[in-house]
Order: structure tokens, then sequence, then C-alpha cells
């Protein structure tokens, strides 16, 4: 009788531990517990210095909403509203920043190393010493920031003419 039951519960323990690997990999689990702001109207909002890391914004208005010093590393910010938002220092370092207006928003000393900004509008955005470096953005968009890139970023060291390829 013993044996039948230790032999049935290594077995169910053995099933939960590999339903556990295979749920917590799975990208709608890996969300759990992160910041979920999906489809929400968040304008104006204070966000200031909070760990916001792998966050999702998907399809949310944002105008005015203040991200300065967030940490929204690997966030997931798509077709997304940020007019006049204030990113200024701000980690978006490996964000997913698509389809996301952005128009006249504060980008100063931001880090946006490695962030996908493929279909983002940065029209009037204050870039100064934001890192681009190896973002992969649409060649319209690096032509107009070039145009206005200044500046080093304080905290990588690296400057956004340099992080954007500007000739």
């Amino acid at each position: 009788m013993f044996k039948s039951i230790s032999t049935s519960f290594v077995r169910l323990t053995i099933l939960v531990g590999i339903w556990l690997l295979i749920s917590l990999n799975n990208p709608v689990w890996a969300a759990v517990g992160k910041v979920n702001y999906s489809r929400l109207d968040i304008r104006d909002r204070d966000f200031a210095g909070q760990n916001l890391v792998g966050g999702v914004f998907v399809s949310t208005e944002m105008r005015g909403v203040n991200f300065s010093g967030a940490d929204m590393t690997n966030a997931m910010l798509t077709m997304g509203v940020l007019l006049k938002a204030n990113l200024s220092g701000a980690n978006l370092t490996g964000a997913l920043i698509d389809r996301v207006t952005l128009d006249d928003a504060n980008l100063t000393n931001a880090i946006l190393t490695e962030a996908t900004m493929t279909r983002t509008r940065l029209y009037g955005a204050t870039i100064t010493g934001a890192d681009f470096t190896d973002a992969i953005i649409d060649k319209a968009q690096v032509i107009l920031l070039c145009e206005r890139a200044e500046g080093t970023n304080p905290v990588t060291g690296v400057s956004t003419r340099e992080s954007l390829g500007c000739a």
C-alpha cells in the first residue's frame, strides 16, 4: 500500500513539475504579474521612476503620460498614442515600440538601445541625449531624427548622432 501511494505521489510531482515548466515558458503565463495596461486610457498618469520592466501597453491611450526615469526594459508599447508624453531618462532597452505615435514626446536622455521602433512616428520629439544604439527604426524617421540629433546620453556615454548612425 505504501509503495503505490509513494509511486503515485512521485508521478504526480513529476507531472506538476512538467506542467509548471511548460506553463511558465508559455508567453501567456510569462506576462502574469507584470504591468498590463492594454487597451486602456491612461492619459496624463504619472509613472515617473517606476519599475515597468516587461510592461504591456498595447493599443493604450497614453497622451501626456509621465514615464520619466521609469525602467521599461523589454516593455511592449504597440499601437499606442504617446503624444506629448515624458520619457526623459526612461530605460526602454529592448522595448517593442511598434506603430506608436510619439509626436512632441520628450525622449531627453532616454535609453532605447536594441528597441524595435518600426512604423513609429517621432515628429517634434525631443531626443537630446537619447541613445538609439542598435535600435530598429524606419529609415525615414532616422533621417528626420538626424536633423535634430544632439547631446550625449549621461548613462551610456553614447552620442545621439552616433547611436542613430547620422552622417
